[in-house]
């Protein structure tokens, strides 16, 4: 078991007083068998009435509304969890599925198909042309070794690049750049591994940095295997999701994932900076 606080501050800075929309955060670990919420707080200034949701991914959502003006935005949240690293064997892996080319079981398809979608259909030939790098068509391989190596020869054939432009780039943008964020390698995976007709959902959350890594607010794949679930993949680190990551959202698409969203009314050029600080460490 492994046991962290994760510190976690935003702040939009305006030039003079704006009025604020609401705004949707999601800042609440997913708790389950393996993640467990010890304790939390949150601080937001200007006052906020606070309303939690579900969505349909069953990330959960705090819906902020406020009533007056300010010149900042802030948003702090702490939280202390407990994590065990309960990553399935390959014999958890459902036999029928252990290699690769598979079809999903029949009473799991219906669930399934938005998650093996494209979210940028167009760039399919590209993908398909990148992918013969990886695998061979018609060839027969382990399931689960078949997308490690699609996790590594992301992490060993790009670049990382930190950006702050908002979204991510498209997948065929990331390729030709030779790189990209955290964001952009996790929607590169996702699209190939769909391409290949796995079941595939982006992560947003954070990881407990080690030397040599990138993170602190990251974002990774998770795909859909029979028998062992929904596995996660870190292409930025090239390696498994682990203890060290803390999913907070997923989402079939990586807008729906958004750490913070919302909107302001004011001048154009009211707009000043953004500013992020996280912090990870263990317990």
């Amino acid at each position: 078991m492994k046991r962290k606080r994760i510190t976690h501050l935003t702040a939009y800075h305006y030039n003079q007083p704006v009025r604020f929309g609401p705004h949707r955060a999601m800042m609440r670990p997913r708790e389950g068998h393996d993640l467990n919420i010890v304790a939390a707080r949150v601080e937001i200034a200007p006052a906020a009435e606070v309303r939690w949701l579900r969505d349909v991914e069953g990330n959960s959502v705090a819906v902020l509304t406020f009533a007056e003006p300010a010149a900042t935005l802030r948003l702090l949240a702490e939280v202390d969890v407990e994590l065990r690293d309960d990553a399935p064997l390959d014999c958890a892996v459902d036999p029928a599925a252990r290699t690769y080319p598979f079809q999903y079981p029949p009473d799991e398809q219906l669930e399934l198909v938005p998650y093996r979608l494209p979210s940028y259909p167009y760039e399919g030939p590209a993908l398909a042309g990148w992918l013969r790098g990886v695998y061979a068509p018609g060839e027969v391989i382990d399931t689960l070794d078949l997308l490690r190596r699609l996790n590594s020869h992301i992490f060993r054939s790009l670049r990382y690049q930190a950006h702050d432009n908002p979204g991510v780039r498209l997948p065929t943008e990331t390729l030709r750049l030779g790189g990209g964020s955290c964001r952009d390698y996790a929607v590169l995976m996702m699209e190939a591994a769909r391409y290949w007709g796995f079941a595939a959902r982006f992560v947003s959350g954070y990881i407990q940095m080690a030397e040599g890594q990138h993170g602190a607010t990251h974002a990774w794949t998770e795909v859909y295997v029979p028998g062992a679930g929904w596995l996660g993949f870190d292409p930025t680190n090239d390696k498994p999701a682990g203890d060290e990551h803390t999913p907070v959202a997923v989402a079939r698409a990586q807008e729906k994932a958004m750490p913070l969203s919302g909107s302001w009314d004011g001048p154009a050029d009211a707009f000043l900076r953004m500013e992020v600080s996280v912090q990870v460490a263990s317990l």
